[in-house]
């Protein structure tokens, strides 16, 4: 059982971990060897709340299909356990995202203070442009 937050736990029989040929450098060991790991895991298997579950389709974005399925490429490391691993935790850390509610965001007001100040910055400022254009001779 992985453990996603209080509420949450996935059984790792629902995630499949199959192996494919990575791309990219690695000379030989890249052609004869399947390193890489893909992750698939359907997200109809757990219940999650629908703020949760609306999160987790934004978050996940590209990596999940129409069907609800998230797929995670993992093909970071040169060894099946180590790419197996990375793709596990890159799941599980995409599931506690969603599963956070975002703190809402409450309006605040400027002080009165910093209200004065920027004022007075904006008024020397005026007074120094004011300054520019006054010619002090007369013709």
């Amino acid at each position: 059982m992985l453990r996603i937050s209080r509420d949450l736990t996935i059984d790792e029989n629902d995630v499949e971990i199959s192996f494919v040929r990575a791309s990219g450098p690695g000379g030989q060991n890249v052609n004869k060897l399947s390193t890489a790991a893909q992750l698939r895991f359907d997200t109809r298997r757990i219940t999650l709340p629908a703020d949760a579950g609306a999160r987790l389709t934004r978050l996940a974005g590209q990596r999940m299909t129409k069907d609800g399925v998230i797929v995670i490429h993992a093909r970071r490391f040169r060894t099946q356990e180590r790419n197996r691993a990375d793709a596990i935790d890159r799941l599980v850390e995409l599931l506690r995202e969603a599963m956070t509610r975002p703190v809402p965001r409450r309006p605040t007001r400027p002080t009165l203070g910093s209200k004065q100040r920027r004022l007075e910055g904006k008024k020397r400022r005026g007074d120094v442009k004011a300054k520019r254009s006054s010619s002090g001779f007369d013709d």
